[in-house]
């Protein structure tokens, strides 16, 4: 097998550079290809290629234009689509159903360059010129929408995904496992049309199979139709699928379309730290291709940043995490953090400056309840609302993380970007309040109250005002007594269900008293 390239092939002159005339695998993405650990394409790429399989990038193609989707011709395996990192609507408008005139992910930060419900277009075209060729959905687009939802952008509940697109499997959550799984049996000669069991995958079958087959052991959800017609109906299916989502536990889960059955198996496993450390070591670029003249937008906040680990096990009622990472945090080893960031270190364009050093929440770094492994995370309870008495809370490994980095020659300082969950810090006996402020904040610190009215968080699972307040004075009166000024930068929500008019008021009136204007 080839050794990785330096940059994953988008052109046939690339592929024959690297004495190459077929792919085993092409990714078509709506995103700019970027080659770094935050893009996912990226990571599929990088982790196939690692497992023997050859890879080429097909980034943001004019979907309008058949030649472009034609480019690197046939795969032997399967096109793997995914929209980018951000579900399409969300990129092309604003909450106020605006066009967007620019697009992060895209050179020069140009908008405009990926079709809506990408993950969909993609795959019509893809399918239209390549009838025989697996198509494989994968990304925050196809995971969030793999069953019936609701829709803001039509203001509508539309179809799984799966259902309204011609891809033959769905692989939701963090796919790096499924991927390979998939192309491992696909290259054996397995059919597409036979691989149904791979957990973090979702199939369709057909009405007519569905019902010879055995349900037990499935959890059946009220039929898109029910679910479109009664919001009530819609309220329990989403409850019934967000209990299914943890890998230890959950069970397969079926619903019913007017043409066909969607079926998500059980969530994949999470990665083992030995397994982490792995994807995030491979030999990423860490830049765009060389193919763009303009910037990618979204590498500048992320070039010099490590994920720490994945997954939260705060589950916020407003939040997706559960439904894509998962509440089992699955953290990487120090050693590994540390290389990569020597790595980085002799970057011609590093400046001295890790960025963020963190994950969905920055300080549940190493963080773990010891029933995780056998009975996954508790279906009838949430780990910090209140904070469970089995969960470890301790700030320690993290502190031996970052000062692990922060003594790597070539680093002068390393920052905590990512939001942070004080309600954890307040619980923390290890100093880590103290470390955080004098190394660790920019100047101003992220946390995420979301709202100071009390049924609102309480329907939010967020911590209460009260907390809140005692972590403003704690960091307030830390700061002081190192001598620095620096600022928390807090998070608010407007329109939650239940909030009202009069508890926006409460907000408003908090945000004017404490200060907390941006």
């Amino acid at each position: 097998m080839i050794k990785q390239p330096r940059f994953l092939p988008m052109t046939p002159k690339e592929a024959q550079a690297l004495g190459m005339n077929e792919f085993d695998v092409i990714l078509v993405t709506g995103d700019a290809y970027v080659d770094h650990p935050s893009f996912g394409a990226a990571v599929i790429g990088r982790v196939l290629w690692d497992a023997g399989y050859s890879v080429g990038i097909i980034a943001q193609p004019d979907w309008k234009n058949v030649a472009d989707l034609k480019k690197l011709g046939k795969p032997r395996l399967f096109f793997g689509v995914t929209s980018g990192n951000v579900d399409s609507l969300v990129n092309n408008y604003t909450a106020n159903l605006k066009i967007r005139s620019d697009d992060v992910y895209s050179p020069g930060g140009k908008g405009g360059l990926r079709p809506n419900r990408a993950a969909i277009v993609y795959s019509d075209k893809l399918h239209s010129i390549f009838p025989d060729t697996p198509i494989v959905l994968g990304g925050i687009e196809a995971s969030l929408r793999r069953f019936a939802h609701y829709d803001y952008w039509s203001d509508s509940v539309r179809r799984s995904i799966l259902a309204d697109s011609p891809a033959d499997i769905l692989v939701f959550g963090m796919g790096e496992r499924q991927v390979v799984e998939i192309a491992s049996r696909l290259s054996k000669g397995e059919k597409i049309r036979n691989i149904t069991d791979i957990p973090g995958t979702v199939i369709r079958t057909e009405i007519s199979k569905w019902r010879s087959m055995s349900h037990e052991g499935y959890v059946e959800l009220p039929s898109f139709t029910d679910v479109s017609l009664d919001k009530m109906l819609y309220a329990k299916a989403f409850n019934l699928h967000y209990q299914e989502q943890d890998p230890v536990r959950g069970r397969p889960v079926a619903q019913a379309h007017p043409k066909t059955v969607v079926i998500q198996n059980k969530p994949a496993m999470p990665l083992s730290t030995e397994e982490l450390d792995h994807v995030y070591e491979l030999p990423y670029a860490r830049m765009a291709h060389p193919s763009y003249n303009k910037p990618i937008p979204a590498l500048a906040p992320v070039k010099f940043s490590i994920v720490s680990h994945r997954g939260c096990f705060a589950s916020c009622s407003f939040c997706a995490l559960t439904h894509h990472q998962g509440r089992i945090v699955q953290s990487r080893s120090i050693g590994s953090m540390v290389r990569e960031v020597q790595r980085m270190a002799k970057m011609q364009d590093f400046k001295g400056i890790v960025q963020d050093v963190g994950g969905p929440t920055a300080n549940m770094y190493s963080m773990r309840c010891d029933q995780w492994d056998s009975k996954g995370a508790c279906v009838d309870k949430i780990c910090t609302h209140p904070i469970c008495k089995n969960l470890d809370t301790s700030h320690q490994k993290q502190v031996e993380l970052l000062r692990r980095l922060r003594e790597i020659p070539g680093v002068k300082r390393v920052f905590i970007g990512s939001g942070i969950r004080y309600d954890l810090v307040l619980a923390d006996t290890s100093g880590y309040l103290s470390e955080l402020c004098q190394h660790h904040v920019s100047g101003q610190l992220k946390v995420a109250p979301e709202h100071v009215s009390g049924q609102v968080t309480d329907m939010m699972h967020k911590p209460s005002r009260v907390v809140f307040d005692e972590f403003m004075k704690k960091f307030t009166d830390e700061n002081k007594k190192l001598g620095k000024e620096q600022y928390i930068i807090p998070y608010f929500m407007s329109g939650h269900p239940g909030c009202t008019v009069e508890d926006m008021v409460e907000l408003a009136e908090y945000i004017r008293d404490n200060n907390l204007y941006t």
